[in-house]
């Protein structure tokens, strides 16, 4: 089956003529067919793609399949962001990342199920119904982009593209068993991207392999005069030095002393993956926890909850006001329960006498995550955690839980509120219900070939990824 391909595997064997567009794309119609009604992992499907596809045999990607989460503007596509208020809406321009990897060709196949407007790490916020996980039907696939992360996991794409405000990206990626690459922020554009909170919003790819993340992100990272936040850095070409490996990195293991973390299993799968990295070289220790900032200790990220529930709700408040149904989409009525929470307590944090007690207290303990982490950097090279607290919950595990989603991502949260880059890769697989466990490797701002380099190590030295080890 040809929709098995990884990214780099469809290149090589479509520039080598070794199959054809015709062959891997009507592989691909027929997983979806077979899967989607059962998955709900598509919104919309691009029925000329291959005719698309076939013309960009030249270029860089080859015209391979791309998975693309509906929060991202599309010229050709529906972009609803997984809400009624949006159902049916064409963008009159297209995203900044989707006008990119297509420039570097690849073809957008559809556009993916998500947490309506990206409010929830579920995927049962959408308006659409719940997207559920390839690996175990009867469980959660994560979200925000848990549509993009289940389409990789289903080989219903070859690679993904999904977006993270707080754990959006690694969190599902982590859940699905797949590898998920969260940059710095500021390193891929924003433009043409719903807005969540602008403060944190970060596209960034889904894939199979450490490697295929690695050479989706060369295609969408990258200055944009139209968005001021990305700087004019040079894009690292990640997948070149993939390979370089750990010997004589500073690697701390964080959270495994949590009170709470510490008694789950994915606890000791990052201190086994610190002993893999030690053989490897790599000079190894723990973190402690600490509830303050300290020298050498690393900032519990139990604070970092009420930080991000503050800070984002204020900016989705704010990002949302501009649907009212007058220039575009239907009328607020048509906004969902959790997207109604989330602007009423926004606009109560920034309302006056509030926003000094709340808002602004928010970005002062954000502040502190920030110094930490300036100064763990200046002894560490990477930081590796678990991404999440434990397996995939079952369906309906969101409902009645106005907190779900900060709780979740609560280990993802300090290094998003930060703006640092991140990759979850999977580190073990529960044989019983073939559901997942991911490893969060973090590296200091605009350094992700230092955490690409380890995760690739990690993926190469151990059998939890699926395509490399066909289990």
């Amino acid at each position: 089956m040809f929709n098995t391909l990884t990214v780099k595997e469809a290149i090589k064997k479509l520039k080598a003529k070794e199959i054809s567009h015709q062959e891997l794309y009507t592989d691909l119609a027929k997983h979806i067919a077979s899967t989607n009604e059962k998955l709900n992992i598509y919104l919309s499907v691009d029925k000329q793609v291959e005719q698309k596809a076939e013309k960009l045999l030249d270029a860089p990607l080859a015209g391979i399949p791309i998975a693309v989460k509906d929060n991202f503007l599309t010229r050709e596509l529906p972009t609803t962001a997984a809400s009624n208020v949006l159902i049916g809406f064409m963008s009159p321009y297209e995203s900044t990342v989707t006008k990119k990897i297509v420039a570097a060709g690849a073809a957008i196949i559809g556009k993916t199920n998500m947490d309506a407007w990206a409010h929830g790490s579920s995927t049962e916020t959408s308006d659409f119904g719940p997207t559920k996980n390839p690996r175990n039907p009867e469980h959660l696939p994560g979200g925000s982009s848990g549509g993009s992360a289940a389409a990789v996991a289903a080989d219903v794409c070859i690679g993904a593209i999904g977006s993270e405000t707080a754990g959006s990206v690694r969190q599902p990626s982590s859940w699905c068993g797949v590898v998920g690459l969260k940059p710095t922020y500021g390193r891929v554009s924003r433009y043409g991207v719903v807005a969540m909170a602008s403060s944190t919003d970060s596209p960034g790819p889904i894939g199979k392999t450490v490697e295929d993340t690695a050479i989706l992100f060369e295609s969408m990272a990258g200055r944009d005069e139209k968005d001021a936040t990305t700087p004019n850095k040079e894009v690292p070409q990640l997948s070149k030095e993939i390979a370089n490996g750990v010997k004589g990195i500073h690697i701390g293991i964080c959270y495994t002393d949590h009170p709470e973390i510490g008694k789950q299993q994915v606890s000791q799968q990052i201190l086994e993956a610190g002993k893999l990295f030690e053989k490897h070289g790599a000079h190894v220790s723990l973190v402690p926890i600490s509830e303050k900032v300290e020298k050498g200790k690393i900032f519990t990220p139990d604070f970092a909850i009420g930080v991000y529930t503050v800070v984002q709700r204020g900016e989705v408040s704010s990002n949302l006001a501009r649907y009212d149904g007058i220039r575009y989409g239907n009328d607020r009525s048509f906004f969902g329960a959790e997207a109604r929470r989330r602007m009423m307590l926004g606009t109560f944090t920034l309302s006056k006498g509030y926003s000094e007690q709340y808002y602004n207290n928010a970005q002062k303990v954000r502040n502190l995550y920030l110094q930490n982490f300036q100064e763990l950097f200046e002894a560490y090279d990477l930081l590796i955690s678990p991404t999440t607290p434990s397996y995939a919950e079952k369906l309906g595990a969101s409902f009645g839980s106005p907190m779900y989603g900060e709780l979740e991502d609560m280990l993802l949260e300090p290094t998003s509120i930060s703006g640092l880059p991140g990759i979850s890769v999977p580190c073990f697989r529960d044989e019983k219900t073939n559901l997942f466990l991911g490893m969060n490797i973090v590296a200091s701002w605009w350094q992700e070939e230092k955490m690409i380099q380890a995760a690739h190590l990690y993926e190469m030295e151990t059998p939890w990824n699926t395509w490399r080890n066909k289990i």
